[in-house]
């Protein structure tokens, strides 16, 4: 570690040399026997702190350590006057100009290393200080810039305006975890290039970051296509569950929107799943020194991402905790009791499509779909997908009926609502046309051995297939 190097400024050279000798262990010693000296040595070098003669020919010390205070770069140099002349005006004078110390001649030597200690801490606190005032002034402009994209102004306003806005750390809130999700968006993706896939995802997420803004909500991290965001965090309302389901029913009602986009640059359309769950949760700073951001931690948001993922496209799910915390009237199209991964007890899930005052939004009511039975039935594999894996073993199985996106299946596969499906669809030679068509279970009729599938990515192939069905059913 190099050590702080001391300016000693007199025009005597035995001072200069005594002073050198009691300095010379702890600190780099810098000599000049006349103030021109001295400015030059400022000039030239680092100086950390200057002792300073005040009687000197050519320029006294007053004049120097005003020259000195005078130049921005080294304004913050501390500097003690060493000198001989004892009056209280001299003192004062010496204050006056800029001087944070005065010592009188003849010197004590402890007295000398203690001050000089002193002030050389001084001065590191003081550059601590500038350097955390410059830090949160950075702060304050990052806030802005950064959260600014994922939270609304008012809410990155209260951040900045207060200090209990935005803890460091954590702290434990009761939030709304809003997890959303684009249905056979990832198959799409790799059909086009990726420039396609930013233009889709840009196109997507504007329409729902200002949605989301609108009711408030934190954004907290855009999962390629999915979207994490809060209610609660950093700011809590009262009203905290009634906006998120508010803001995930709008971004559904929008969705029409976004397809006429899509389909205005030649891109297929999507459907968007949404679940809410309504817990405590850590809320705060999450990362390192190096890289930070606000984050959240806890059960709410695994059961938030559980519930989602029991989603079909255009079906909105949320958790008996999010429906009680609401405190107004929500639409309920359905409801059952799940059995989510990591959940010790069955959970009651409600399909919602509406909200009413103060907010008014309402989705279409779905409609009953009336099947009819196809004449050439067409032979398909399933095969039951744990998350993105598929179980080795494949089950035969018929398509009896299609509205898509709605298939009814006939198969000795025992599949409760809500498995995921990889569909593996077979021509009359029993060639695979593709393999690549994924679905949900939406309802089972054990007496019958069938099943309905929602279908939540559908490439060209089978799309063309079903149309042929459909056709061959019609003639």
């Amino acid at each position: 570690m190099n050590k702080p190097k001391i300016l000693i400024v007199d025009d005597v050279p035995g001072n200069v040399r005594t002073l050198a000798e009691i300095l010379n262990n702890d600190y780099q010693v810098i000599m000049a026997t006349s103030g021109q000296i001295a400015l030059k040595a400022l000039a030239n070098q680092e100086i950390n702190l200057v002792l300073l003669d005040i009687e000197m020919p050519d320029m006294d010390g007053y004049e120097v350590c005003k020259r000195l205070k005078a130049d921005k770069k080294n304004s913050n140099i501390p500097v003690i006057f060493v000198t001989a002349k004892h009056n209280m005006a001299d003192e004062t004078m010496g204050f006056e100009v800029g001087a944070v110390d005065y010592i009188t001649k003849p010197i004590s030597p402890p007295v000398v290393k203690a001050r000089i200690h002193t002030h050389l801490q001084n001065r590191e606190l003081n550059q601590s200080l500038q350097n955390m005032n410059s830090s949160l002034e950075k702060s304050n402009n990052f806030i802005r810039k950064t959260f600014g994209r994922y939270m609304s102004d008012e809410v990155v306003e209260n951040i900045l305006d207060s200090p209990e806005g935005l803890r460091l750390g954590g702290e434990k809130k009761l939030v709304t975890v809003m997890m959303t999700d684009l249905r056979g968006f990832t198959a799409i993706g790799e059909r086009l290039s990726p420039e396609e896939v930013i233009s889709m995802l840009n196109m997507y997420l504007e329409t729902m970051t200002e949605i989301i803004f609108k009711y408030k909500g934190t954004i907290i991290e855009f999962l390629g296509d999915g979207i994490l965001a809060l209610f609660g965090a950093p700011i809590t309302r009262d009203d905290d569950a009634q906006r998120a389901v508010a803001c995930v029913l709008e971004m559904q009602q929008k969705m029409p929107q976004v397809n006429a986009r899509f389909k205005e640059q030649g891109f297929e359309e999507v459907t968007m799943g949404g679940g809410l769950n309504t817990g405590q949760a850590v809320a705060g700073n999450i990362g390192s020194d190096l890289r930070s951001k606000y984050g959240v931690v806890g059960k709410a948001i695994n059961l938030a991402g559980r519930i989602e993922s029991l989603t079909v496209g255009g079906q909105i799910l949320i958790s008996e905790n999010t429906l009680k915390a609401c405190n107004a009237k929500i639409r309920i199209d359905d409801q059952w009791s799940v059995r989510a991964k990591g959940v010790e007890n069955p959970v009651s899930v409600y399909q919602i499509g509406g909200i009413s005052e103060p907010y008014n939004i309402q989705l279409p009511i779905p409609e009953k779909i009336e099947f009819q039975t196809l004449r050439d039935r067409a032979s398909i594999k399933l095969t039951i997908l744990d998350g993105k894996v598929a179980e080795r073993r494949s089950h035969e199985g018929e398509l009896i009926a299609i509205v898509p996106p709605l298939a009814l299946i006939t198969t000795s596969l025992k599949a409760r609502r809500l498995t995921n499906l990889q569909v593996e669809l077979l021509d009359k030679q029993g060639i695979t046309i593709t393999n690549q068509l994924y679905g949900k279970v939406v309802e089972t009729d054990t007496n019958n051995n069938c099943i309905k599938v929602q279908f939540t990515s559908t490439p060209p192939e089978a799309d063309k297939f079903f149309k042929l069905l459909l056709n061959n059913n019609t003639e």
